[in-house]
């Protein structure tokens, strides 16, 4: 088992390595650090903050997804700490996983735990592909005659495929645990109130993202559109969550340079927002450490 863990991170480390040699093949290194030098520290902090009330609401969006026991400040702590373990242990420890270990200590019911950590991401994905396929329309001219504009009507009917399978056919509810899982998702599906409230905060979340990009183009000098941005970062996104690569990095770089290459973007100026996107997520998940120190000396889930 440890071995093919091994060979995992190895696969990935390659992809992340050999990612970011092509995109630095089509780019001026020289150039990317002047960029971002020029940039200075108070856009990057600004799309951090960003990145932490993006945390703030995801936090409120799994409190609505649990128990009444759960606090606010615990499961934003939870967060956190998942945060800093997919950003400074990539490949290694998933934040997610982080999270539903420590939650179940205090839930003491694994599928409770579970089902809540997977509605909460399949959640705040559904707020994507709203916010993409919204945009798409209006965006379409924006690819040209490019292969590319396929990818967002793609993803989103292998998304909609995918969530019949899972939720439609409920594949090993003979298993207890599996048979729990389900019916909380039954549950869920009865309250339409805080199914509207969730998918309502994840759009806010979202919307962190954009501007944080918006925000870090305008500090390098490049003055992106923001309808084909609603269609790319979608398309960014999905592509950096496949478990392919350390972070998704070089990946997601390779994705800017792409997407933003149809509206005239140079290669150097994508890869420093890419770039620099990546190190304002990685500035703000720093607090995670902090977290995580003092969650390992007692659970406050119940404070």
């Amino acid at each position: 088992m440890k071995i093919n863990k091994i060979a995992l991170f190895a696969i990935k480390l390659a992809v992340s390595a050999l990612s970011l040699y092509m995109v630095f093949l089509k780019s001026d290194i020289n150039q990317i650090i002047a960029m971002l030098r020029k940039m200075g520290l108070l856009p990057l902090l600004l799309a951090s903050s960003l990145y932490v009330s993006s945390i703030c609401g995801a936090a409120f969006r799994w409190k609505l997804l649990l128990p009444e026991k759960f606090t606010f400040r615990g499961l934003f702590s939870l967060y956190m700490i998942g945060s800093f373990f997919s950003t400074f242990l990539p490949g290694v420890i998933g934040g997610d996983v982080v999270k539903a270990y420590y939650l179940n200590k205090d839930a003491k019911k694994l599928s409770l735990t579970l089902a809540s950590v997977f509605m909460d991401r399949y959640l705040g994905y559904v707020s994507l592909m709203i916010i993409g396929m919204t945009a798409y329309p209006f965006a379409l001219s924006f690819f040209g005659g490019s292969v590319y504009k396929w990818l967002m009507p793609m993803i989103f009917i292998a998304f909609v495929i995918g969530s019949f399978l899972f939720f439609g056919l409920k594949l090993g509810k003979r298993f207890k645990t599996v048979s729990e899982f389900y019916e909380y998702f039954s549950l869920l599906a009865a309250r339409k109130d805080i199914i509207a409230k969730t998918i309502g905060i994840s759009l806010g979340i979202q919307a962190t993202g954009f501007i944080a990009v918006a925000v870090l183009a305008a500090a390098i000098g490049e003055n992106v559109p923001v309808l084909p941005l609603l269609v790319f970062l979608p398309i960014i996104i999905t592509i950096t969550s496949l478990p392919i690569s350390i972070s998704g990095l070089g990946v997601r770089e390779g994705s800017f340079v792409l997407l933003l290459g149809l509206i005239g973007v140079k290669p150097a100026v994508a890869t420093s927002i890419s770039l620099s996107w990546f190190f304002s997520t990685f500035l703000g998940s720093v607090p995670g450490l902090v977290a995580y120190i003092r969650h390992t000396g007692g659970s406050d889930q119940k404070k």
